[in-house]
């Protein structure tokens, strides 16, 4: 049977649609695979030191112990999955975690809630103390609040100063970057100016070094002009200090309406990003200014209020597929109990009693809002406080071993079937949700929360994890 069509028609056909395609693609390449931290830690810029990732760390640490001394006080305080199949008795807890140690295999087949709790909780604490911090921003705005001048320029210069002795000492965490102030009218100079002394001051004494993974926050975003004036300041002060064109980069906090839907009541958040000239890589919410802007008062202000998932849809659907990178928010109430103790007074019982309380409403509270994100799509979150980072771990790590045995099921079927159909066929369509899956273990390896062995059980070798690409296994799996 031959077809009706000319072949000039269908070459028109094909010319449009190669031309709209490739402009589709270039704006959508897809979910990118490198490393995405869980989590970022806001710090006032003016207590901010080379240090201070490891310092947070032994203080979430010694939290986590003196409330959770072992993985069975933690399981049932966060009611992990499986919670009330453990033991409560410290007889019954020393004896499981004596089998535990002896032979951890045959606990992960008889005893599942416990294995599962005691995996979490081992993989928490190995976690604080390799690398408690995944991402830290030095802040410049909440977090820091409106100084004298004078006062600012100096902690600018400060700050710039201790990211270089991070540097020299290999002490800063993997990503970091600093929040100015937004670029309104009231705010703009004191804005520019903080990050041109930063910036500045920073290359000077590293000789044109930026950290690994740097980045500028900008808040309070409401009009692309901002941005672009952003990517403007960023050219200037790539010109004057002599690094590349394009190394510095930008994430946007989404906390008004307007960054949501702009004046002619269409989605802000492409424009925005296009402002950005290609410098943007995440997209931030900021729940309890957005909650605010919206009418919406202290009492009734969270994580979960169906105004923030709104908003929070609203960036998957605006920015889905581009690369950009999202963020949740944080809780803002901290696990810290109301009594404490000094050297001439120290707690009662009651007052200790009353402290655990505080801090397990508050750690179940921590674990729910993160798990809440990371069940809509959000695998990355605001920490306020150090005391925050175990339920942060344990929130994510939980998440993704719940998953593990069917996700691990469903990629090596998945591979399975794609090697068939390249083989067969020389083409594979569905690459995306290959990608998808894979991504799922690079995210959980990166935080700690599975592990390169857990990957391997899923028909994975180490060689094909590290390339970090569904589409590169595939190819080395017909070779």
């Amino acid at each position: 049977m031959t077809s009706s069509l000319t072949p000039d028609i269908i070459d028109e056909i094909n010319v449009r649609l190669k031309a709209a395609n490739t402009i589709f693609n270039t704006a959508h390449p897809g979910e990118s695979p490198e490393r995405q931290p869980v989590h970022t830690v806001y710090g006032g810029a003016h207590i901010f030191q080379a240090g201070s990732a490891k310092k947070m760390g032994n203080a979430a640490l010694n939290h986590l112990k003196a409330y959770a001394p072992n993985f069975v006080d933690f399981s049932k305080a966060l009611e992990l999955k499986g919670h009330e199949h453990i033991p409560n008795s410290k007889e019954e807890i020393s004896a499981l975690e004596d089998q535990l140690r002896k032979d951890l295999g045959a606990v992960q087949k008889t005893k599942k809630a416990a294995f599962f709790a005691y995996t979490v909780y081992q993989r928490v604490l190995e976690k604080l103390v390799r690398e408690p911090v995944e991402d830290f921003r030095i802040d410049f705005e909440d977090g820091y609040g409106n100084r004298p001048d004078k006062e600012e320029d100096m902690h600018a210069v400060l700050a710039a100063d201790e990211v270089v002795k991070g540097m020299i000492e290999n002490s800063l965490p993997p990503f970091i970057g600093i929040r100015i102030k937004p670029l309104t009218e009231e705010q703009k100079n004191r804005s520019i100016r903080t990050l041109d002394l930063f910036i500045t001051s920073l290359l000077k004494k590293t000789t044109g070094k930026l950290p690994d993974n740097f980045v500028v926050t900008l808040p309070k975003v409401t009009i692309p002009e901002q941005v672009s004036s952003l990517v403007y300041l960023f050219d200037a002060l790539e010109a004057k200090t002599g690094i590349s064109a394009g190394s510095l980069q930008m994430e946007l906090m989404i906390e008004t309406p307007q960054s949501i839907l702009d004046s002619n009541g269409n989605s802000a958040l492409p424009a925005l990003v296009k402002a950005a000239d290609g410098r943007c890589i995440g997209a931030h919410f900021g729940v309890y200014d957005y909650t605010a802007s919206a009418n919406i008062t202290a009492e009734y202000q969270s994580m979960t209020h169906p105004a923030c998932d709104f908003a929070r849809h609203m960036m998957q659907v605006a920015l889905g597929g581009t690369g950009i990178r999202l963020s949740d928010g944080a809780t803002n109430i901290m696990p810290v109990g109301p009594h404490r103790p000094t050297e001439k007074k120290p707690l009662t019982e009651s007052q200790m009693e009353e402290n655990r309380q505080v801090v397990y409403q508050a750690w179940i509270l921590n674990f729910t809002n993160i798990q809440h994100s990371l069940k809509h799509g959000y695998y990355q979150g605001w920490d306020l406080h150090p005391f925050q980072f175990p339920l942060r771990y344990a929130a994510v790590y939980s998440f993704f071993l719940e998953s593990l045995e069917s996700t691990s099921r469903r990629l090596k079927s998945f591979m399975e079937k794609a090697a068939q159909v390249t083989l067969v066929e020389g083409v594979f369509d569905d690459a995306a949700t290959g990608q998808g899956l894979l991504n799922y273990f690079l995210r959980g390896i990166s935080c700690g929360a599975i592990t390169e062995k857990d990957a391997e059980a899923a028909g994975l070798t180490l060689k094909e994890i590290r390339t970090r690409s569904f589409k590169k296994i595939l190819q080395g799996r017909q070779l």
